[in-house]
């Protein structure tokens, strides 16, 4: 008996020996693992990185941003079918264990023994995979997976358990770029997580092990084996009904990769210029990762239109110039057409255009084969594709089908409508251009078209191209004028003008458009009929300084030189601050900025920016005290006088009526603007307004050079205006423009500025007078002989050499 004793007290001094030791080393081993842990706290301030959104005014999505395309949805907004899935897929005691699971680490050997080796499965619950994919690194260590242990028992004493599954579901990789279930839901489906169903569900659930392993495309049979196992184990564990799970296993696997591209409304100039301004405002990271929602002002309807009445000016100006001949030549002998076609690059941007290859030519008609057709992912959707082109589709080109094509030829074609499987033939224009549309009482940009193809070009016409702005600068030498005391009916002398430069040089004699002077003639004539004589000499009288001061006022130019040759138009600017200084006189003188962006939220939804800075009295409903609606207050600065204002908007209304923009007539509403035209002809420009929109259009050759010895703004660049007005005012009612008060409205004669008499007839118009300077009762005439402008050597100091403006 004391032997059996003390054999067992000998075994008890051993076990506590041993567990003494083990003791001491579980605690060095908790120590030594656990003293450079990294803080797990920092887990309840974590900020996923989370893709920026960009969405148009009405509210269509134009451009997402991001590094890792990601939707960050609180454990709330996920429903229970997507919960389950992923469970079941990854944790199934989830809720019951602490972080760690010994059922799940029991069944991970057992299933590795059984595979003999072959195939390794995992013991880590969510807890530590969020440990891991949070704050460790993805190497596979034993060391690595203590680490994972020891900081999965302090997040699951930290958090709660919907706070963790939280985490994981917004972090975990489901492939294609896509982070978290919310992007992926979207991106695969095109769902939001509460429409999925219960095969969608699971096949999310079956991507964190390896995206790749289970690609929808490339792994289709597996990514669909691996769904069903998921749905097996989420029948097993009670979250679906048999019946509704082997229903799920029969779906097939829909997926449809999304893919934003500002190209599906032709917004390509539009969203970069957001990108740029986001970059600059917060810098890459919080653009690429801050989870901004960024409501633009683009609407997608004008962004249409705009781009389909400016590619049409381009055309037609390219077209007039003949055929150019093919992109390039395919050698298709012996080699399959349709392939070599794929691998020529195209832009993606030039719907309905496509790109073809001429495959023969022969009785007047060449066939031709499309180049595929692809999907938003890139994926080809149609193959194979012929078409017909026909002595109507190379009218244009004033050749006869087999002269203007042969086979090999890579050319852009667009279907002819009404006639199938017809085409035209068409070519990328030399001459590039913009046009911008904007709101003229807040700035904000409807529509840009910085070019013909942004694929082609990134390069932005419409406020990145420094471009002479020609006459259409005119209005604002006249708007200081009348600012200054002028009145409409006041008369300039169209003489010659000529400048002594000094020795040695010759000199300075700007001329008219047509060559000729026509003597005294009223404000408002110099103004329609783009007088360059006449606006010299009134520049001369008022002075260069006050018209710079006033190109500045209203954003043409920063800082511009006070030299006549400026009132023409011969310095640079955008097309974009022109549009926004035209918009001034239309919104009674108010100073406006142009904005692609109204407002701009964080990822918590609040509002960061917002375009709109007017304040609104009576807009807190808890203070509201039921003594009328809220009232907005513009306190915007007022560049110029609202009768000023007015006053240039109806002499502008006047070019179009009577003036170098008649072509613009044939919109049948109320429109103003002016037109413009550079030395030899180098940009044409018109910008004008109806009385809710202000539109600008350049065109020119992106290295300056002549678009020809006649070419003229009311040619080319006001029938661009005309097209995109007939389009968007189609709907609207003929509205006249605002008269504020205080203009007093009389009839004068068109031709002399003066009253008219009762019963007067024909070239008699309602003119615009501030108070107190109405028309004289008679037309007075000029001397005989007109002497030529005498200026002092200051004024002629003050004058540049070189005219900006001619018609």
């Amino acid at each position: 008996m004391r032997f059996v004793l003390r054999f067992f007290g000998f075994l008890f001094s051993v076990g506590a020996i041993f567990f003494l030791i083990g003791a001491v080393v579980l605690a060095y081993g908790y120590w030594t693992f656990s003293k450079d842990l990294p803080d797990h706290a920092q887990l309840a301030n974590y900020e996923p990185p989370v893709m920026t959104r960009v969405h148009a005014s009405d509210g269509s999505l134009i451009a997402e941003y991001a590094r890792e395309r990601r939707l960050y949805v609180p454990i709330q907004a996920i429903p229970k079918t997507v919960v389950s899935a992923f469970l079941s897929a990854e944790d199934k005691n989830f809720y019951k264990h602490a972080g760690i699971d010994p059922e799940g680490i029991v069944r991970a050997i057992l299933a590795n023994l059984r595979s003999g080796g072959r195939r390794e499965q995992g013991a880590s619950t969510i807890t530590q995979q969020v440990a891991k994919n949070f704050l460790l690194t993805n190497e596979r260590t034993y060391e690595r997976k203590i680490r994972e242990a020891l900081l999965a028992l302090k997040i699951e004493s930290t958090f709660s358990k919907d706070k963790i599954l939280e985490l994981y579901l917004n972090e975990i990789y489901l492939g294609l770029s896509n982070y978290g279930v919310a992007a992926a839901a979207l991106n695969y489906f095109g769902k939001s997580l509460h429409e999925l169903s219960i095969s969608e569900a699971a096949y999310l659930a079956a991507l964190p092990k390896a995206p790749n392993n289970y690609h929808p495309f490339r792994q289709r049979q597996a990514a669909i084996d691996r769904r069903n196992w998921v749905i097996d184990r989420m029948v097993e564990n009670g979250y679906v009904s048999r019946q509704a799970g082997d229903a799920a296993k029969k779906e097939p696997l829909n997926v449809n990769p999304r893919v934003v591209s500002p190209n599906s409304i032709a917004s390509g100039y539009f969203a970069e210029g957001v990108r740029r301004d986001i970059a600059e405002r917060y810098g890459e990271e919080k653009l690429y990762e801050g989870g901004l929602v960024i409501r633009a002002t683009l609407d997608p309807q004008l962004q249409a239109m705009a781009r389909r009445a400016l590619v049409d000016g381009l055309v037609r100006f390219d077209q007039a110039r003949g055929w150019r001949g093919a992109q390039q030549k395919l050698d298709l002998a012996g080699r399959e057409w349709g392939l070599a076609l794929a691998e020529v690059p195209s832009l993606g941007d030039v719907q309905p255009w496509r790109m073809a290859v001429v495959l023969e030519v022969s009785g007047g008609r060449a066939r031709i084969g499309l180049q595929p057709k692809k999907d938003a992912a890139g994926r080809v959707v149609q193959e194979r594709e012929t078409g017909i082109i026909a002595a109507e589709g190379v009218k244009w080109t004033r050749r006869t089908v087999d002269k203007a094509l042969s086979p090999g030829d890579v050319i852009y074609v667009e279907p002819m409508d009404g006639k199938d499987d017809q085409y035209r033939l068409r070519q990328i224009p030399e001459i590039s251009g913009a046009i911008v549309a904007m709101d003229p009482y807040t700035g904000r940009v409807l529509a840009m078209v910085g070019g013909f193809s942004f694929d082609q070009s990134e390069f932005n016409r419409a406020n990145q191209a420094m471009r002479q702005p020609g006459s259409s600068f005119k209005p604002i030498v006249y708007a200081t004028a009348l600012d200054k005391g002028y009145t409409p009916s006041s008369q300039i002398l169209d003489a010659p003008f000529v400048l002594d430069m000094g020795p040695g040089q010759a000199a300075w004699a700007p001329s008219n458009y047509d060559g000729k002077s026509s003597g005294l003639r009223t404000l408002r004539y110099g103004i329609e009929h783009s007088k360059n004589l006449m606006t010299v000499r009134l520049a001369n009288e008022i002075g260069m300084p006050a018209i710079a001061e006033y190109a500045r006022r209203f954003g043409v130019y920063d800082d511009m030189l006070p030299l006549l040759s400026m009132s023409l138009g011969a310095g640079e600017t955008t097309v974009m601050r022109m549009t926004a200084a035209y918009s001034m006189f239309v919104n009674g003188g108010r100073r406006i900025k142009p904005t692609l962006i109204d407002r701009i939220q964080d990822r918590t939804g609040r509002t960061i920016y917002r375009h709109d800075d007017r304040r609104c009295d009576g807009c807190d409903a808890d203070r509201w005290d039921g003594s009328g609606p809220p009232k907005l207050v513009d306190n915007r600065e007022r560049v110029l006088d609202p009768l000023t204002a007015y006053q240039m908007t109806s002499i502008l209304e006047g070019v179009v009526q009577r003036g170098t923009a008649q072509t613009v007539k044939a919109v049948g509403k109320p429109l103003a603007g002016k037109t413009g035209t550079t030395n030899d002809a180098k940009d044409v420009w018109f910008v004008g307004f109806s009385p809710d929109l202000a539109v600008g259009v350049f065109l020119g050759y992106d290295k300056p050079q002549s678009l020809g010895n006649a070419a003229t703004a009311g040619q080319y660049a006001a029938p661009v205006f005309r097209d995109f007005m007939q389009m968007a005012l189609k709907d609207k009612p003929a509205t006249p423009f605002r008269v504020p008060p205080g203009i007093k409205l009389i009839r004068v004669n068109a031709s002399t500025g003066t009253r008219a008499g009762p019963g007067e007839g024909g070239g008699v118009i309602v003119e615009a007078f501030k108070p107190g300077t109405g028309p004289p009762e008679s037309y007075v005439p000029p001397e005989a002989e007109v002497p030529q402008a005498e200026m002092s050597p200051e004024a002629q100091r003050a004058v540049g050499v070189g005219i900006g403006g001619l018609y």
